[in-house]
């Protein structure tokens, strides 16, 4: 008797499959974060020292009024908020060189998907984490001075999660045709520094800065999205600050809509850039 073999069957790589695998990297990044509570908890560690130790003990040495009726506190929150999702977003990126060391990534791109849809799933999957992160510390806006609007609460998860989209795709840029983790966490420390210090986060862009350090703020993606989210939040607390802490081009204060626009783009660009460095052989 003649053995016979059945021919493979391979679904069809339509858009509905491919986001399908988009669902499964993101899902599989959230369940590695939930179960990781170290990783949790460390990652609270340094946006509370931000907030609570340098934003009391320098806001101690600030005239009264200087930023209206908010403290610096209250300044700072949103800055805080901006570079915690930064973190957690550029770690949750770079964690795709574990992957490789591990050799799971090898099994993800044997699978009938496109690398890209393998990209967008790690993309979406960093910036979800990023953000359910932020909604924690968003918690405690009633600390600072920042009250509890819904509305408020709504728009600033929306921003944090285009901020944390961005900075994942950068990640991504950054980890994606790197074999080691000791070789990727120097490079990322090196760039997050910058990006957090440039962003507006602890001190407002369009002030008293140097000709030179202010261009360089202004280049740096991340301050629009900084910009962003403290208009959206001191408008609850103070609107009378508002033009005093937005963002300048020359006299022109930029308008949160396009402070979102520049954010996104710059995620999307960073995004098809990671893609097709993933899509190149080997």
């Amino acid at each position: 008797m003649t053995a016979t073999t059945a021919p493979v069957r391979l679904g069809g790589r339509g858009l509905r499959h491919e986001l399908r695998a988009v669902r499964v990297v993101w899902h599989r990044d959230l369940l590695r974060f939930r179960t990781d509570r170290g990783r949790i908890l460390s990652s609270f560690a340094q946006p509370l020292l931000f907030l609570f130790v340098l934003g009391q003990g320098l806001g101690a040495t600030l005239p009264v009024g200087t930023f209206g009726d908010a403290g610096y506190s209250t300044f700072l929150f949103p800055g805080v908020l901006a570079t915690s999702v930064m973190f957690t977003a550029v770690f949750s990126a770079i964690s795709i060189v574990w992957d490789r060391e591990l050799g799971f990534l090898r099994e993800m791109l044997v699978a009938p998907v496109g690398r890209t849809s393998i990209v967008l799933g790690k993309a979406l999957g960093g910036a979800t984490v990023a953000t359910l992160q932020s909604v924690v510390l968003l918690a405690l806006a009633g600390l600072v001075g920042v009250p509890y609007d819904p509305v408020m609460m709504l728009a600033t998860v929306g921003l944090l999660f285009v901020v944390a989209f961005a900075i994942t795709a950068l990640g991504l840029v950054i980890a994606v045709r790197v074999d080691q983790i000791q070789t990727v966490m120097p490079r990322v420390q090196l760039l997050l520094a910058p990006l957090m210090f440039l962003s507006g986060a602890f001190f407002p862009v369009s002030g008293q800065l140097p000709g030179w350090l202010h261009a360089l703020a202004l280049a740096n993606p991340i301050t629009y999205g900084v910009d962003a989210v403290r208009r959206v939040v001191l408008s609850r607390v103070d609107p009378s600050i508002g033009d005093s802490v937005a963002l300048h081009w020359g006299s022109w204060p930029v308008p949160v809509w396009l402070d979102v626009v520049l954010v996104a783009g710059v995620g999307g660009v960073l995004l098809a850039v990671a893609a097709w460095m993933f899509s190149r052989p080997e």
